[in-house]
């Protein structure tokens, strides 16, 4: 068999050889983790109802996160916006059993509030440290995400409640009482952050340390809600403070007032 000698590169009219065409780049998005969510059949089906919503963010989140990249993402986050208020609301109304009187609805609209409020001032800049770790995610995903977090809050509070609801009728410190809430708040906050912080790696969005920097500042604004709502535990002639305060500062004038014996403010 001869040997046939490769044929020279094509030449155009001027003498210079003819590049062959190159393919186009695409910035294609990065392929999604194995086992993302939707690879379940069971994850496909759609949430309806504040009570299916509940469920399925307790015990089948990936379910929820693969909802939330679909068409119907507005009704599923507002699902989620309302069981945060109606779980907060519950929760205040216990909250207020310990005083009494006004803050029976003064301590509900005040932890609903100040938790709605916390999550709408760090929302835009969860937005843009996801923006700026290069994922993909849009960002009504983002805002479904930061209402998983609230209604996965909310509805461990409520699980604390009775427990809360024993100790609000069995004792007279405010510090004991506002220890005991921050407790119970701290586990249902952790829980709902591991939420959102799962919620975009199964999403493929990997933020670093822009995360645990936002982590920091969601917090950072629920400590200082406790100060910029107070009371939320005992008693005022105002509904809100009339005085700035760090919650630092208002925490510690707590503490000095309670080891006074003022007993219940």
């Amino acid at each position: 068999m001869l040997n046939t000698p490769p044929l020279p590169p094509e030449q155009s009219a001027s003498g210079s050889t003819a590049t062959p065409p190159q393919p186009a780049f695409s910035a294609a998005p990065p392929p999604p983790l194995p086992g993302a969510p939707g690879t379940d059949p069971a994850e496909r089906v759609p949430i309806a109802g504040l009570f299916g919503a509940s469920e399925a963010i307790l015990r089948q989140p990936r379910r929820v996160w693969f909802q939330l990249t679909q068409a119907g993402q507005l009704q599923l986050t507002l699902v989620l916006l309302g069981i945060a208020i109606l779980g907060a609301l519950a929760y205040g109304l216990v909250v207020g059993t310990f005083t009494g009187g006004d803050q029976l609805w003064a301590a509900p609209v005040k932890i609903a509030g100040g938790l709605l409020l916390s999550g709408l001032i760090c929302l835009p800049s969860l937005y843009i440290f996801a923006c700026l770790s290069g994922a993909h995610t849009r960002l009504a995903e983002v805002c479904g995400l930061v209402a998983g977090l609230l209604a996965l809050t909310t509805v461990l509070l409520i699980g604390f409640a009775p427990v809360a609801w024993v100790f609000s009728q069995s004792t007279e410190s405010v510090a004991a009482m506002g220890a005991l809430h921050l407790a119970f708040a701290a586990i249902a906050v952790g829980f709902g952050l591991k939420f959102l912080s799962r919620g975009f790696e199964q999403l493929n969005a990997r933020f670093g340390g822009g995360l645990r920097v936002w982590t920091l500042i969601f917090v950072l604004v629920l400590l200082q809600m406790t100060a910029a709502l107070r009371p939320i535990l005992g008693t005022s002639d105002a509904f809100l403070p009339g005085e700035k305060k760090f919650f630092v500062s208002h925490w510690t004038d707590s503490l000095k007032a309670s080891s006074n014996g003022s007993g219940r403010r």
